[in-house]
């Protein structure tokens, strides 16, 4: 019996034990009262009433003291031998003995084979006491070998019989046990895979939004401090687009607490994200002279969608502010049959696209991706930057 299984078979028999011991001590009672009103007076009475007494004692002692170093299970069941055999001898209710204790050879022997060697040894002593006293006769064959037989037989099927009722229990247990054990470790790796995930949201929210509004102010503000004495006028611009970009930070900042506790994208307002686009990009021409030819149509989508390709605009023209020296920056927003396509592209330096390694374009790979979407980013040295989102939407129709 294995370590798993051995609690439960602990618990089936200590459960099996008590309520056999009600009955076994009845029985007993009555056994002693047989023996006392029907047994022929004589020595061999008060000798049954003694091997009887034994066998009572040795099991009152280990009922009532289960921990006890003297009486152990395997010690009452070797009294409880040697007590049939002697009341076999002396021809004292050996046999209801013998059926009254049947099951104790299960309960005490604890496992199967001890449980076979006891039940045997039980089964040769009250044969060979049986023997002794009524020698080879007709009698020993037909009544007592056979009867005995019988009811060992009996007990062999039922006590392998409730064994294997206890070991399938103990293994249905265990799987159970491992089966919850799995599942609380699938809990948890979900619980740490979305804590990941919302973390890496939160960071790439912050990375679009937050850092780029940082990187925009700490440009300006360079800028306006180099024009101070030179263009008063301009600086006064620059400082005024400074204040506007941090409160644009702000909201963000807000937005972004808000959404932490909101539960998904289900019921998210549609809009027009062509005015939201139209937005970004005359905050950005403001703030860095560039030219931006833009030609968005005006299309509805939901919140996700919105934020989607805001966020891919943010991060690229973040990228040309940064990297590109370009001139010009040119922006198509339309509808496709297949979704909507966002394609920003710009003349500035370029740059080997499968050498870049940075976060921005990575996140929007992946909040596209999270969309069904995708993104291709083609550039080459000294050629420019084309940037193209493509984002499935469903058609007005299949609403």
């Amino acid at each position: 019996m294995t370590a798993l299984t051995a609690p439960l078979a602990d618990t089936f028999w200590a459960t099996s034990l008590r309520r056999w011991n009600t009955v076994c001590r009845v029985l007993f009672g009555a056994m002693a009262v047989g023996l006392v009103t029907t047994a022929p007076p004589g020595g061999s009475k008060y000798q049954s009433l003694a091997l009887l007494g034994c066998v009572v004692l040795c099991h009152a002692v280990l009922d009532r003291f289960p921990s006890n170093p003297v009486v152990r299970p395997h010690v009452y069941l070797a009294v409880l031998v040697l007590g049939l055999g002697g009341l076999a001898y002396l021809g004292s209710s050996y046999a209801a003995l013998f059926m009254v204790t049947l099951p104790h050879y299960w309960m005490f022997g604890r496992t199967p084979r001890a449980s076979m060697v006891f039940l045997g040894l039980a089964t040769g002593a009250t044969l060979a006491g049986s023997l002794l006293r009524q020698g080879w006769s007709a009698e020993f064959f037909g009544e007592t070998t056979v009867s005995t037989l019988i009811v060992v037989a009996v007990g062999v099927l039922i006590g392998l019989w409730a064994h294997s009722v206890v070991e399938q229990s103990a293994e249905r247990a265990r799987l159970i046990e491992e089966l919850e054990r799995t599942q609380a470790r699938l809990s948890e790796a979900h619980q740490r895979q979305g804590a990941a995930d919302e973390r890496e949201r939160i960071a790439r929210d912050i990375h679009d939004t937050l850092a780029q509004g940082f990187a925009s102010i700490i440009v300006l503000a360079e800028a306006a401090r180099a024009g101070l004495a030179d263009d008063p006028g301009r600086s006064a611009r620059q400082l005024r687009s400074i204040e506007s970009t941090a409160r644009d930070n702000l909201a963000e900042a807000r937005e972004l607490v808000a959404s932490a506790g909101q539960p998904g994208p289900g019921g998210e307002r549609s809009g027009s994200v062509a005015r939201t686009l139209r937005r970004t990009l005359d905050r950005f021409a403001e703030d860095t002279q560039l030219t931006v030819d833009a030609d968005l149509a005006d299309l509805d989508c939901d919140q996700r969608t919105r934020i989607a390709l805001l966020r891919c605009t943010q991060e690229s023209l973040a990228n040309v502010r940064k990297h590109a020296r370009a001139s010009t920056v040119g922006v198509v927003l339309v509808r496709r049959p297949y979704g909507m396509e966002l394609e920003i592209t710009d003349d500035g330096c370029g740059f080997v696209v499968e050498e870049s390694a940075g976060f921005g374009l990575d996140g929007m790979r992946k909040r596209l991706a999270e969309l069904g979407g995708r993104l291709t980013v083609t550039s080459s040295v000294g050629d420019g930057t084309r940037v193209l989102a493509v984002i499935p939407v469903a058609d007005e129709g299949d609403a």
